[in-house]
Order: C-alpha cells, then structure tokens, then sequence
C-alpha cells in the first residue's frame, strides 16, 4: 500500500531525497554532495554522471535506511535546478559534454552580439527573459558549436537536450521519456510562454534544431514509469516542476498577489500574477510559476545574487563569524546611530539592476564600526535587495501592494533578519512550520496527481504559520535608511 511520495530535489552543489507521508510530513530525508568544476574564470560546469549517481544512490539509500519499498511510494515528484544544461547522446544516453551550470557565463559574447542584432525585444517579447547567459538557449548552441560534430548529430536527430529534470527522467525511465514541464521550459529562451510551445522563431535566432527538444507538459502529469530496475519495481513519475516554481507550490502561494521569497547564496522572489503574464518595465522576470490541465499561472520573478553569500563573506574572508546563525545575534548588537551600507555586489548586481560589472563597496564606515555594525550592514542589504524587488513589482503590478511575503530557506531561520525585513518592505512576512518548501512543492504536485494529496484549495489550508512578522520600524526612519541604500548603490553602478 502506498504511504509515501519520494521527491527528487536536484540542485546545484547536493542532490536530495525526501521521503513525505500522507499528512506532508518528512518521513527521510537523504543528500550527497557533488564537485562544481571551473575550467575557466566564469565557467561553471558538472559532470552529469555526478548528477545521475548522486541521485541513483540518495534514493537507493533512503528506500533502504527507511524501509520502504516502491509498493509504498505512490509516486516520485522531481525539482531541479534550472537553467543548467545536458546534451547527450539519443542512442547511448551518454553528455557530449558536461553539463553547463546556470551560473556560467561563457556566452555573454553571444548575447552581446544578439542584442547588437536587434534582438533583445523580440526574445523579452516572447520568454519573458532578458538577453543573457544565465538561460539555457545559448548554452546549447555553445556545445553544438563546439562539440566536433555536435552540430551535424543534431541536425540528424541523434542528440537530446534537456535541463536536469529532463536528463534525469531518460535515465529513470532508460530512454523512454524524453519530456520536461512548463516551469523548466519557460527558463531555456527557447519557449513561448504565452502559447505555451517552442518557438520557431527563437529557434532559428539562437540556431538550434527542433528535434533536440524535449516534449513539454503540466508541471503534474504522468510522465512514465520508472524501469524496474532502478529501484526493485516500477514508480509513477507524475511531477517535474523547476526549483523556484516549488518552492512557491510548497509556500501555497496560490493566489495572484501572494510572494515568496527563498533566502539561500543568494535570492529568488516570485510573484503569482495569475493568469496573465506581466511584460516587466522594471527588469524583472516573466515566468510561468506551474501549469495545470493546460491553464498557465505566471509570476514575476526577481533574483539576488548575493543574500547568504554575504553572511558567508564574513565568516570565510573575515572571519567575523564563526557560524552564519551568529550573524543576527551580533546585528541585534549593532550601534543604530551608525548609517553602515554594505553593498554586496560580488558578481555584479541582479534585478532590478542588472550590472554585471559594478563591484561592491562599503559606505558609512566610522572609526567606532566593528564587527556587529558589518553584521547588521550585511543583513541589511538583504532586507534592501528584497525591497528593490517588490517596489520593481508593485510598479509593473498595481495589485502587489498588499503582499504577504511568504520566506524559506537558511536565513529565514534568522528572527532579527525577518523582523528587518518586515520593518524595511514594509510588509508582513510568514515564515512556515514546514521548512522543506522546495521538496514539498514537487512533492505535493506529485501527490495530488495520484490523489494521493488533496486539491490545491484543501492543501493551501495545511499550510501552517511558524512565526509572523509585522513591520514596527518607524516610517521615517525607514524610508531614511532604505534612501541611504539606494545612494549607496548608485555609487557603485557602472552606468
């Protein structure tokens, strides 16, 4: 009898294996990391090998150490990092070459040079993207271009392209299942978001061949089985949705208007529009956030580079910290009458800026700053980086000024950094009881597909509140610092 769903949560540095019961509980949890390599200043690559072991063996190892056999599993849900990309070969399963990471900017040439072609609006027009490395499209004319006779085996419809749900998926099913769902389709610059099908066109402005293409379908669906011998018996695969879009399925962020935000290196806020796809003047994201029975939800999305980098910087090159959950502890010390501003601008500034040259910079510094005021800066500069965002969307969206801010990932765990963060949004921000959002958001897809799990009306009423934060900064003083910070940014633009 089945009394499981196994979510499959492929990231970046680890892949994890989680277990969840009938009331959403994890039963096991099981993880192993694998090497990022960099071959070259600003490529990021793995080897998709890492990837499919990695995976094989967590949930191998969590089956086995919890006792529960494919019987019990009524079906598997998969989340992924996104845009990272594989090409392999369609007759062996076997990359042509490793995977390329979403954080590699090897392409940013190309880019130029199509935006220099006039292609920018036509590609924003269609995706809801910017023009830019980050996304899949480029990253696989790169291993066509070179990959001695990528190009021709293409052309001939020997190669498959996917993201890591769509390489995962032809492995569990030994080739069976060539498929990936909306979410992850609407990350490759190669997706009309608002027909909801490859684009021609953009096809032919980024020169790749149709036939690489995975199927693209709901976030739940049935997709197959696995093969039986992956795990004793075949499991229904019946969920793929990108990592961001369940984090928000997890954080039941249902309704248009209602935001999440995930506090990891760095930082990814979305925004339910509902069923319209909002064109960004602010230099955010247009994505779809899942697709059920045909019917699309979008989002706007707004990503941060650097959030829990920054607590990183001053526990590894400060060494100010010895563990990052001291960081709020020494910010709820800082002296309040000094105006610190750190900007932490690593690799560049994400949206709404968007300036991958600018560099960061400390603003502010007195001779009585110490370790406790760089604290709270650091802290800081997340609370004012997810302001940017949700001012970029109220103004794109008239209908996000009332926005509950729904926050996971490890620095959510921070109490003073999410009472910061209410008093300078100013918002309310929940904080769930549940904090494994992004497995439970494939997982519950997954679920519910079987009926295993109830409808999203019945699910979004199991979603439980740890702690809520209500903004009690005063107004003046709010909006003083956060005009310090964007003075402080300013300074450090490049344009």
């Amino acid at each position: 009898m089945a009394e499981y769903v196994l979510a499959i949560d492929q990231g970046t540095t680890s892949t994890r294996a989680i277990l969840f019961d009938q009331r959403l509980n994890v039963f096991g949890v099981e993880q192993r990391e694998f090497p990022q390599h960099f071959p070259r200043s600003g490529w990021v690559e793995h080897d998709p090998e890492d990837i499919w072991s990695s995976t094989l063996e967590v949930c191998r190892n969590l089956m086995r150490l919890r006792d529960v056999s494919p019987s019990n599993i009524a079906s598997i849900g998969i989340t992924n990092q996104r845009e990272t990309t594989v090409v392999w070969d369609r007759e062996t399963g076997t990359p042509i070459h490793p995977a390329i990471v979403w954080q590699d900017r090897r392409t940013a040439d190309t880019c130029s040079a199509l935006k220099g072609a006039g292609h920018e609006l036509f590609v924003a027009s269609k995706t809801g993207l910017l023009l830019d490395p980050y996304f899949s499209a480029t990253k696989i004319a790169w291993i066509l271009d070179h990959v001695e006779g990528a190009r021709e085996s293409a052309n001939a419809g020997k190669l498959a392209f996917g993201t890591i749900d769509t390489f995962l998926m032809w492995r569990l099913t030994e080739g069976r299942v060539h498929a990936t769902d909306a979410t992850n389709a609407s990350r490759t610059m190669l997706f009309d978001i608002h027909k909801g099908a490859w684009s021609d066109e953009l096809l032919e402005i980024f020169n790749i061949p149709a036939s690489i293409l995975p199927d693209v379908q709901d976030t739940a669906h049935y997709y197959g089985d696995t093969r039986a011998g992956m795990f004793g018996s075949p499991i229904p695969i019946t969920s793929v949705v990108g990592d961001q879009q369940a984090a928000m399925v997890g954080q039941a962020c249902f309704t248009p208007g209602m935001m999440k935000s995930t506090y990891g290196t760095g930082c990814f806020a979305l925004l339910n529009t509902g069923s319209e796809a909002i064109r960004s003047e602010n230099r955010l994201l247009t994505t779809i956030a899942y697709q059920l029975d045909g019917e699309r939800t979008y989002a706007l999305e707004g990503s941060i580079f650097v959030a829990g980098a920054a607590v990183q910087w001053l526990r590894d090159e400060l060494g100010l910290i010895a563990d990052a959950a001291e960081s709020g502890e020494l910010a709820a010390l800082a002296d309040d009458q000094q105006s610190v501003y750190l900007v932490p601008a690593f690799v560049g500034m994400g949206a709404p800026y968007w300036d991958a040259e600018c560099r960061g910079a400390i603003f502010g510094l007195t001779r009585g700053t110490g370790s406790r005021e760089l604290a709270k800066a650091a802290l800081d500069s997340v609370c004012f980086q997810t302001r940017d965002l949700l001012e970029a969307m109220q103004r794109d969206w008239g209908q996000a000024s009332n926005t509950v801010l729904r926050v996971d990932g490890g620095m959510a765990a921070s109490d003073w950094t999410m009472q910061r963060l209410a008093d300078i949004l100013p918002a309310l921000v929940e904080r769930p009881k549940n904090a494994e959002t992004t497995a439970l958001g494939a997982a519950y897809l997954a679920g519910m597909k079987v009926g295993f799990y109830p409808g999203i009306e019945e699910f979004s009423k199991t979603w439980k509140c740890d702690r809520r934060y209500e903004p009690l900064l005063d107004e003046a003083i709010r909006e003083q610092k956060y005009a310090g910070w964007k003075d402080a940014v300013g300074r450090t633009l490049s344009r």
